[in-house]
């Protein structure tokens, strides 16, 4: 437990370490005239990346999650593949129609960079 505590410490702070490394430019940026539109269209496309891939990643294990359990219990009990198929079936859509919000929320977001 205290190694897996370790290891997200330190990659907590590998996300941090650029943050702090780039603060400096951030503010001359900030200095500039136009330095707000490029923090927007920044911030816009970390969002539209953002949120197509953690859709993505959801789903993608979501999906897995379904499945797997469906044909397991298909598995066990054959005579009951109807009763599991369709339902499985329509629960897979519903967590596809997730990414594919996830996709318009980045096409939306790209959009304002446009």
């Amino acid at each position: 437990m205290l190694k897996m505590i370790k290891r997200l410490s330190l990659l907590f702070l590998g996300f941090l370490a650029p943050a702090a490394v780039f603060a400096q430019e951030a503010a001359q940026m900030a200095e500039s005239a136009g330095s707000a539109n490029h923090l927007q269209n920044f911030g816009a496309a970390l969002g539209a990346g953002l949120a197509i891939g953690v859709a993505a990643a959801g789903c993608g294990m979501g999906q897995g999650k379904a499945v797997s359990a469906a044909l397991e219990g298909i598995a066990r009990n054959p005579g009951s593949s109807d009763k599991i198929f369709t339902p499985m079936i329509i629960g897979v859509a519903l967590i596809e129609s997730l990414a594919i919000y996830g996709l318009l929320i980045a096409f939306l977001l790209l959009d304002k960079i446009a």
